[in-house]
């Protein structure tokens, strides 16, 4: 089931969340986070994807993201393929306390949804909200950098660690889409 949150614009950027299913805290261990950072790194030197802000939490992630190349929903697509993979053959071979009760939950979600066939680790939804007005960019950079703040997991944003801090002007952003 759809949400109405859908890219249907490609040559925009949009406000995406991505939840992990289940609500799952996987992004309490390092290891995870950082399949989050390389596989954002490597989309960004590879699929031309523009990276304007993150933050990694427990179980979801903010990002701002725009494509050069025209393809953000495939590249969406594909990293949360990519990282979805990564994750599980690391809880397998990891030493990882909630190992059986993750892929537990995984294994669930997965069995109420026709489009998985063994696990879900991500939900399908990206709810992506486009963003056209330098005021609404300012105002998602804004909730990226407080959310782990708000959360009260460090006072101020940048001492979170998995939180991508763009100090460039919105108009430089603006600039990226002429």
């Amino acid at each position: 089931m759809t949400t109405g949150y859908q890219i249907r614009d490609q040559s925009l950027a949009y406000f995406v969340t991505f939840t992990i299913a289940d609500w799952v805290d996987i992004f309490t261990r390092r290891i995870y986070k950082d399949i989050i950072m390389a596989s954002l790194d490597y989309c960004i030197k590879n699929k031309e994807l523009v990276v304007l802000g993150y933050v990694i939490m427990s179980n979801h992630v903010h990002l701002i993201l725009s494509s050069r190349n025209g393809k953000l929903s495939d590249t969406i697509r594909d990293f949360k393929k990519y990282t979805a993979n990564q994750i599980l053959s690391t809880i397998e071979d990891s030493p990882e306390s909630r190992r059986e009760w993750m892929l537990h939950r995984f294994k669930w979600n997965a069995a109420n949804h026709q489009r998985n066939s063994h696990y879900q680790v991500w939900t399908h939804e990206n709810h992506a909200i486009e963003i056209r007005t330098k005021h609404f960019f300012e105002q998602k950079l804004n909730y990226i950098h407080q959310n782990p703040v708000r959360a009260g997991l460090v006072d101020f944003p940048e001492d979170y660690v998995c939180l991508r801090i763009k100090r460039s002007r919105p108009e430089n952003y603006f600039r990226l889409l002429v």
